[in-house]
């Protein structure tokens, strides 16, 4: 019989307990980021067929979220070593465009410090593969054109890895299901290498 059944309260507090100690031990060993799915073989969330990585953690709270359970940086799973191969393992095959990153929002501070020596290891193994992200930040926010916790030491580097940027919130009031890659019109998909090249938005689709 179990040292605490779980059809107790008692029980039931007791593995969670557990369950919060491990979380806390992974977040002392440099474990920062949550993530809430892995979708392989996706085709909604950018050009091709692609693995979409949907990290936990956001602060925008848009009205309508489609995936508002993933504000929460806790929810979900572990991004750790395991998490990473898998990825890299499930974009190999030549028939994948490339990686999509999702959320959550990928550019809280936090999850930066995660993603730019993933998406590093994404370019090494596949540098003609490409990667999408899409975030509720713009890009002047990221770039620091305009004030913003998403601009951060390394919200630039981390950016210029990425080749296409969804950006802007996701606003109720200006939802479009004729758009392709996009909820809302406020959002720009943008040729972030070319932007960055010439210091102005250029759009990848309008």
């Amino acid at each position: 019989m179990a040292e605490f059944p779980l059809y107790t309260l008692s029980g039931y507090n007791k593995v969670l307990g557990v369950f919060k100690k491990l979380f806390v031990a992974g977040k002392a060993m440099g474990i920062n980021m949550n993530y809430g799915e892995i979708k392989k073989n996706d085709i909604a969330n950018g050009e091709g067929v692609r693995t979409s990585l949907f990290v936990s953690g956001c602060r925008h709270h848009c009205k309508n979220c489609f995936n508002s359970q993933t504000w929460d940086f806790d929810f979900g799973m572990t991004f750790d070593d395991d998490t990473i191969n898998e990825i890299l393992d499930s974009c190999e095959p030549s028939w994948v465009n490339g990686l999509s990153l999702l959320g959550g929002e990928p550019f809280e501070p936090e999850n930066q410090r995660e993603l730019l020596p993933f998406i590093k290891k994404f370019k090494e193994k596949y540098p003609n593969k490409d990667i999408w992200c899409y975030s509720g930040f713009t890009f002047e926010e990221i770039t620091g054109k305009r004030d913003s916790r998403a601009h951060t030491e390394i919200s630039t580097e981390m950016l210029s890895l990425i080749d296409i940027l969804v950006d802007g919130k996701f606003v109720e009031e200006l939802k479009d299901i004729s758009l392709k890659f996009r909820g809302s019109s406020n959002q720009r998909i943008i040729d972030v290498k070319k932007s960055l090249e010439q210091n102005d938005i250029v759009l990848y689709l309008k």
